[in-house]
């Protein structure tokens, strides 16, 4: 039976384990680990339970850097920097990705979910791959306008979780193709997108059952205050005076499924890049031992890895 092929939000998993009150793991040399110790811990869980043929982690490199950045400076302003301790086991949980044979990206210029769009595009596009869709492993109901066909999910390991599109149409009333618009209109504030003020949830949706983008809205943008809900002749008013403010915004949420760069690794992959490899032990014992797990831990962690791929073989 044909598998999804898993494109993981790494980001979310390690800053949820570093912001975690209920994870406080330290080295014996006194380091925090919890990152990293996290991020590890969900990477063996979810490849013992899913025996993937496809996997993949993409990393988010580019806080204040990337090309959203570059086009409104507000934009994650609410985040910080990883200090150098983050910093150190953010490189550690990409370099435990390969070592558990999962191929890892990472990008200065675009964030984790464009990775994972275009990784989509490029599996969708290759005829090769036997994929029953795409898993995207997150939280980030941004990812949901990367769903494309019946089997695309978002898949929330933690939690044990599948939204499909159906799923986000039930929960915000707009079809995931349409999530960006949806966020151009009502903003969001976890990523410092402005949105067009005054609009909420029920306005947003009841502007794109009447029109299939923001294109279109503001192509019959005369037509929104003949609309039948609460403040349609206001909202006309919000829409003309914030055009700018709006396209900004669907720019700023829209996931890029189409980098072509020839600096990017992952603007021509293929699905054979991303199969499943059989993991580097000895690389992953010098990893624990390089971030301080501790001896009995660092043994069973190794037991696991082993025991797995013995079945796998089997």
């Amino acid at each position: 039976m044909s598998k999804p092929a898993y494109l993981i939000d790494a980001s979310i998993y390690i800053f949820q384990s570093y912001f975690s009150p209920h994870l406080e793991v330290y080295s014996p040399d006194g380091r925090e680990i919890s990152a990293f110790y996290g991020y590890a811990q969900f990477l063996l869980r979810f490849l013992r339970q899913t025996r993937p043929r496809y996997v993949m982690s993409a990393f988010d490199e580019s806080l204040f850097c990337g090309f959203r950045h570059d086009i409104y400076e507000d934009y994650k302003c609410n985040r910080a920097l990883p200090d150098e301790e983050l910093a150190r086991q953010l490189l550690a949980c990409a370099k435990l990705s390969a070592a558990m044979g999962v191929s890892h990206y990472g990008s200065r210029v675009f964030e984790a979910d464009d990775i994972i769009g275009t990784v989509a595009s490029r599996i969708r596009a290759c005829t090769a791959c036997d994929a029953a869709g795409i898993s995207i492993v997150t939280r980030d109901k941004d990812l949901a306008q990367v769903l494309m066909s019946k089997d695309d999910h978002l898949f929330d390991f933690n939690a044990g979780t599948r939204r499909f599109a159906d799923d986000i149409y039930t929960q915000y009333g707009v079809k995931a193709n349409q999530f960006a618009d949806y966020l151009a209109l009502v903003g969001d504030a976890v990523d410092s997108i402005p949105g067009v003020p005054g609009i909420g949830p029920v306005a947003a949706k009841s502007l794109l059952e009447a029109f299939t983008d923001l294109d279109s809205l503001y192509q019959s943008l005369d037509r929104v205050s003949e609309l039948k809900f609460r403040g349609a002749k206001s909202t006309a008013k919000r829409l003309a005076e914030f055009e700018e403010q709006a396209r900004l915004s669907k720019q700023l949420a829209t996931i890029v499924g189409d980098i072509d760069s020839p600096e990017e690794a992952y603007a021509s992959i293929s699905s054979p890049a991303i199969l499943w490899r059989k993991p580097d032990i000895k690389a992953v014992a010098q990893i624990l031992e390089e971030e301080g797990f501790q001896e009995r831990p660092a043994e069973r962690f190794l037991g696991l890895v082993e025991q797995l791929f013995a079945q796998e073989a089997g």
